[in-house]
């Protein structure tokens, strides 16, 4: 039983990842991996908030400086510029863009079509080659 209530405690790796990004969108600053540990208050060890920033770095998620011994970590971007470019990312692993592109927009609802097609309509979009 107590096994069990163990397993069932554990986050997945995209819950700590979020959850790590979150606390650095609330420093003020660039924030050191103890600082987020601090922060998040659960019974995460330093080394696991360590493991996850630099994950993060990987993925071009956060960015860190050096501090003292240390590092201070900072987010790359907000929420959405994380989703784009996981997504982003996602496009370049397949070979048929065009094909997955076709796929995403014939999925997409009408006011999400409606809204993609006006910021592909701006000029600062890029959505003219």
């Amino acid at each position: 039983m107590a096994e069990e209530r163990q397993r069932s405690r554990r986050r997945g790796q995209g819950e700590l990842e979020a959850m790590v990004l979150s606390a650095l969108r609330e420093a003020d600053g660039p924030a050191t991996a103890g600082w987020v540990q601090e922060r998040l208050g659960t019974d995460l060890a330093y080394t696991t908030v360590v493991t996850i920033l630099t994950r993060l770095l990987a993925k071009g998620a956060v960015t860190r400086r050096r501090a003292g011994r240390s590092f201070a970590w900072t987010p790359a971007s907000d929420q959405a510029g994380l989703a784009a470019h996981r997504m982003r990312k996602m496009l370049d692993a397949e070979s048929d863009r065009q094909a997955v592109l076709a796929s995403f927009v014939t999925g997409l609802g009408p006011a999400d079509e409606r809204l993609l097609r006006e910021l592909l309509e701006r000029p600062e979009s890029g959505g003219e080659d």
